[in-house]
């Protein structure tokens, strides 16, 4: 890997890491809890443009959740959103990459995988911590792991889709624009009359 190479993965991570941060201190649980609207998400469409992405979203991913176990004081257990979360990144950017010429069917990758992957650990984590009640009721989903990976599922689904398609699919639109990305852009952008 070249040095410069290094640099776009570790630009990438730190972007993704810190605002991953800045979506937990105005956003709370959601970013962390049985509703997963992690804004920085949207990050992913870089997974369009390079390679790069991929490494780079995975390790920014890691840090945050590296980040919040210190944060929030979910000790070893915060092990699990470590390495099945960034898991969950990996794959769904992974998917973004292979399937750029489609960028609208690119963004499921992230979307799937977040899916399916965070609501199979998110019950064991939060119940550490002493909750899994559906926000913004009084429900209880506590010992009912079944129940709570079909809510994680749904609930995790579409905070993922509202995230890459409302804002990560503008996103890409817009960075296809910029000089930076012309050559790399999936979208064929219009050609501009004389």
């Amino acid at each position: 890997m070249k040095s410069n190479d290094v640099v776009r993965v570790g630009a990438i991570a730190a972007l993704y890491a810190a605002c991953t941060l800045v979506t937990m201190l105005f956003l709370g649980n959601l970013a962390w809890g049985p509703v997963q609207f992690r804004v920085s998400e949207a990050l992913c469409v870089l997974a369009l443009f390079t390679p790069h992405a991929v490494p780079g979203l995975t390790l920014g991913c890691a840090l945050a959740n590296i980040a919040n176990i210190a944060l929030s004081g979910t000790g070893m257990l915060g092990m699990l959103d470590v390495v099945f979360g960034s898991l969950a990144t990996c794959v769904g950017a992974w998917f973004t990459w292979r399937m750029r010429k489609h960028p609208a069917i690119a963004l499921l990758g992230p979307v799937l995988a977040n899916a399916i992957i965070v609501p199979a650990y998110l019950p064991l984590l939060l119940q550490a911590t002493g909750f899994y009640t559906i926000p913004f009721t009084s429900i209880s989903l506590d010992g009912a792991w079944g129940l709570m990976y079909v809510f994680g599922l749904v609930s995790t689904g579409l905070g993922e889709a509202v995230i890459m398609y409302v804002l990560g699919y503008p996103l890409a639109r817009s960075l296809a624009r910029t000089p930076y990305f012309k050559g790399m852009s999936p979208f064929e952008l219009p050609q501009q009359r004389a």
